[in-house]
């Protein structure tokens, strides 16, 4: 007598689940808690209406384009990104607008330099009118005790190094 098993469906949806699974779990966590007093408002939308965000908590991130230190506090200027799960800018995504990272006393601009990517929580406080350029430019301030500087080896952390593709190749003598 032969006895079958049925294993067909529940094999395959673990031959699919597995590795997904796997890679979620490479994922690095997210740096700030996030609660109930953080707002998901973007800096466009806050430098469109500050008086309605004026004290929130957020987090934000994105690429440093500038710092200017002051004698009690340095800004650094930001380019916005959306963040992905684990609060890391998603560069491949269209930048959001521009803020500025209010911190308390000294920031070393070669520990930031232009094109590192950051992500901060603070509190808003208000906008302040510059130009990008030419251009006129409202930024929402944003004041910040800490800020994350994203390495190279943490961006990478949790996204398969594996592409798929077809295509031709050859050498060029």
């Amino acid at each position: 007598m032969r006895v079958r098993l049925r294993f067909r469906f529940p094999v395959r949806a673990l031959l699919i689940l597995l590795p997904a699974a796997a890679l979620a779990a490479c994922a690095p966590a997210p740096i700030y808690k996030t609660d109930s007093a953080v707002v998901t408002a973007s800096p466009q939308q806050v430098a469109s209406a500050p008086e309605n965000f004026h004290g929130s908590e957020v987090i934000w991130g994105g690429r440093v384009v500038n710092v200017q230190n002051f004698p009690d506090h340095s800004e650094i200027e930001i380019l916005d990104y959306p963040l992905d799960a684990s609060q890391r800018p998603r560069v491949k995504q269209s930048a959001g607008g521009r803020f500025i990272a209010i911190v308390p006393g000294y920031v070393e601009p070669l520990d930031y330099p232009g094109g590192s990517l950051v992500t901060l929580r603070g509190r808003l406080e208000g906008t302040r009118s510059g130009s990008v350029g030419e251009a006129g430019y409202v930024f929402p301030l944003v004041r910040s005790d800490t800020i994350h500087r994203w390495t190279a080896e943490e961006m990478r952390e949790g996204h398969p190094n594996v592409s798929i593709g077809i295509g031709i190749g050859g050498w060029i003598h």
